[in-house]
């Protein structure tokens, strides 16, 4: 079965940093997209980054391009997403996903919303001005 673990969100105050972490199991995270999305209330649901083993390798959403990092361990087959400067509209509940088991996997979908196929039951963030 495939599944997907989120941990290390918290509470932390404007400027500070997070690592989340997704344990992946029941397949290896490189055949795939795996991308981090984010939900708030009153806001829409928001892809934050991907990372895929294909051409494009990661994506970030505009918002927080520069100060959110995406990375793999292959030994752990985990994906972590490096959170730094954080600011108070980074707020919400992040979650991770894979369009597993599509053939051709690609960022450029998975960041338009597209073979979501996987899901977490996410971790949240608040950050406090």
């Amino acid at each position: 079965q495939v599944r997907l673990v989120e941990s290390g969100g918290g509470s932390v105050q404007s400027g500070g940093s997070l690592r989340l972490s997704c344990a992946v199991s029941g397949i290896d995270f490189e055949d795939y997209a795996i991308a981090w999305f984010r939900q708030a209330p009153g806001k829409e649901r928001e892809a934050v980054a991907c990372i895929a083993d294909s051409d494009e390798g990661t994506a970030y959403a505009d918002s927080v391009r520069g100060r959110f990092t995406i990375s793999g361990d292959n030994a752990k087959n985990t994906v972590y997403l490096q959170m730094n400067s954080l600011r108070p509209e980074d707020t919400a509940t992040y979650v991770c996903v894979t369009d597993y088991p599509r053939i051709i996997s690609s960022c450029d979908t998975t960041m338009a919303g597209e073979y979501l196929e996987v899901w977490g039951q996410g971790t949240p963030v608040t950050v406090s001005s």
